[in-house]
């Protein structure tokens, strides 16, 4: 048997190397756009920064490391057309200008998103730069290295821009962020978000909301940025505005594609087609505490559903549990995190709901510096089940959220998880724990 995978990051090599692992007679060949292969792309903002002075540091495996288990890898290889009753695919060698046919037995598509860029004037411009790649990456690290790049201007408010914004201002740059919505990080509610704003705006980083951009400013490099509300000086600026699935090579295949360009597949990441499979960030997944498709475009759930993917090109039927969302972010001295369903979600679905917004410490006041930590709790109203949760605070939000995507994966309700038996010592937790406190208000 011999298997195609369109793309070579997160979902595709992980199906790869679970073909290879199953089945290690069969015959794997991964094309890749990109330079690299098996990266994690978000640890991009933080090299850009420095905080990571090494970029090898975020290859999972090289191409000579995946050749060595039998994968055979072209990178600078893109694929422009799929004929699935041909089973073949066109290929485009980017180096060397040349088109190519290759035949497969199964497919598996894995070509992540792109960058949304609007068609705005001076987007060409010097300087204006986007990061989703690793070779976006680079680039703009070696930008941002220039000593007469002191002002930074940030176009989006999401996870990328966010931290890009964090990370900058850390090493001394002045930020600004614009953003058309009126709040940063849309997938968090509101309570969540008023803190974290607050704070950045405190750490000298210029957020200004409900702002559109209208023209990036200079004549061959960029020198400033217009809104409908102003003139903002810029010697850099990087478009985060979003992403949207790199599927536009499919039209026409007979793939059947979402509204926003997903690849719809089952819960065995097949798509419409026989013997072609997708997952990863070009294709909706399956959403557990919605009970339907979705498109949340995260690392841990390309990684998880492109080994689920490997495993069933080799025969098997695994179906995915499905996904919760869950996401975290560190922003200046706080960390954010979420999972399950969001208020605004909660009632986008007609569930008949309740909310409890809770301050609570990581540990006790009789313990040195404790800390602040604010959870925001949705659950089903009659049942107490829950449906989702948020936190901000200094330290330890991240984990007391993936306990409660513990909870929520296996329905749990706000009795169960308010009466679980967790860790107390001072050092670490009070005898209730924050969690505890949120899940016991909820009534």
């Amino acid at each position: 048997m011999k298997t195609i995978v369109i793309g070579g990051v997160a979902a595709g090599m992980s199906a790869a190397s679970k073909i290879k692992r199953v089945d290690k007679d069969s015959e794997v060949v991964v094309y890749e756009k990109g330079s690299f292969l098996s990266y994690g792309a978000c640890g991009l903002p933080y090299y850009v920064a420095g905080i990571n002075d090494d970029y090898t540091k975020m290859i999972a495996r090289t191409k000579e490391e995946f050749e060595k288990s039998g994968i055979r890898s072209y990178l600078r290889h893109e694929v422009v057309k799929i004929v699935p009753e041909k089973k073949q695919i066109m290929v485009k060698d980017l180096d060397n200008e040349r088109l190519f046919i290759d035949s497969y037995d199964k497919l598996m598509i894995s070509t992540g998103t792109i960058p949304v860029v609007p068609p705005l004037k001076g987007k060409d411009l010097k300087g204006v730069y986007v990061l989703k790649t690793l070779e976006n990456g680079l680039i703009l690290k070696e930008a941002m290295d220039m000593p007469e790049v002191k002002n930074v201007v940030v176009v989006g408010g999401g996870y990328i821009g966010i931290e890009v914004a964090e990370t900058l201002a850390h090493i001394g740059k002045n930020v600004t962020v614009i953003e058309f919505a009126p709040r940063i990080l849309q997938p968090f509610d509101s309570e969540i978000t008023d803190i974290v704003t607050k704070h950045m705006i405190e750490k000298g980083i210029s957020l200004n909301l409900n702002e559109k951009v209208e023209e990036i400013l200079g004549g061959d490099r960029v020198e400033g940025v217009r809104t409908n509300k102003g003139i903002y000086r810029a010697d850099l600026v990087v478009l985060a505005i979003g992403v949207r699935p790199a599927t536009e090579f499919l039209k026409g295949s007979g793939i059947e594609l979402a509204q926003n360009g997903a690849i719809i597949i089952d819960r065995e990441m097949r798509t419409n087609i026989q013997d072609i499979y997708s997952a990863g960030d070009c294709a909706q997944v399956y959403s557990k505490i919605k009970e339907e498709n979705t498109f949340i475009p995260l690392g841990t759930t390309a990684n998880k559903c492109g080994r689920i993917a490997g495993e069933n090109i080799t025969g098997k039927h695994k179906k995915y549990v499905g996904t919760l969302g869950s996401a975290a972010i560190k922003i200046l001295d706080y960390e954010l995190a979420r999972t399950g369903l969001s208020e605004g979600e909660a009632k986008a679905l007609a569930i008949d709901y309740k909310t409890v917004f809770v301050k609570a410490s990581d540990h006790p006041a009789y313990y040195p510096d404790p800390t602040p930590i604010w959870i925001k709790l949705i659950y089903e109203d009659k049942s107490n089940r829950i449906l989702g949760t948020q936190a901000i605070g200094n330290k330890g939000a991240v984990m007391r959220i993936d306990m409660f995507a513990i909870a929520i994966h296996n329905n749990m309700t706000t009795m169960d998880l308010g009466m679980t038996d967790l860790c107390y010592a001072p050092p670490f937790a009070g005898v209730w724990d924050a969690i505890h406190i949120a899940c016991n208000a909820a009534k």
